[in-house]
Parts: structure tokens; C-alpha cells; sequence
């Protein structure tokens, strides 16, 4: 819709995503199965978060994260972008803690 959009996300095993900077979004997940991570970095802070279903984090835009799926399962979530995804030119890619696998 006009203020955001939404996807279900699957994360095979042992998938490590390239770490991503968002210029104009931000991002709302919400863990549905399997285990796995987040590392996020805005301005002086960096945190890693376990990803567990039920565990809801928020992505400002700005921030600059990767995630993997750590589990024996996929790691399910649901993200919700705003304002609505622009297309690839959003995403700019940036070093982070993980060598990606993708």
C-alpha cells in the first residue's frame, strides 16, 4: 500500500546476507520460525540481537546491518518496509562482522 510494504522472508541454513545500508527506508521484522542474527550499526552503537520467532526488531534507515540463519531450519520473518521499497538503488552495500555467503 501507499505508506509501506510487506514480505515474507525465508533464510536457508548457514546463510549469511551482505551487510546492507538503507537510504530512505526503514524496516519492521517479526520472526515467525528458526534462529539466527542481526547485527546492527548506527553511529556509535553496535549490537548483535538473536533472532527467535516472536522477536520483533526495527531497522532505522541509516543503520547498517547483516543477518544469518544459525539453526538446523530456515529462519522465517516477516519484514515491513517504509515508505514502500524503491527498487535495488535503495540498498547500498557496506563491510560488516559476517562473511557473506550470497
Amino acid at each position: 500500500g501507499p505508506p509501506g510494504n510487506m514480505i515474507h522472508s525465508t533464510v536457508p541454513p548457514g546463510q549469511i546476507n551482505r551487510a546492507t545500508v538503507h537510504a530512505l527506508v526503514q524496516e519492521f521484522w517479526y520472526v515467525l520460525e528458526g534462529e539466527g542474527e542481526i547485527w546492527r550499526r548506527a553511529d556509535s552503537e553496535e549490537r548483535v540481537t538473536a533472532l527467535v520467532p516472536g522477536v520483533s526488531i526495527d531497522i532505522p534507515r541509516g543503520t547498517a546491518f547483516q543477518y544469518r540463519c544459525t539453526g538446523a531450519a530456515p529462519l522465517t520473518f516477516i519484514c515491513i518496509t517504509m515508505p514502500p521499497w524503491p527498487g535495488d538503488q535503495e540498498a547500498s552495500f557496506v563491510d560488516g562482522p559476517w562473511t557473506p555467503t550470497i
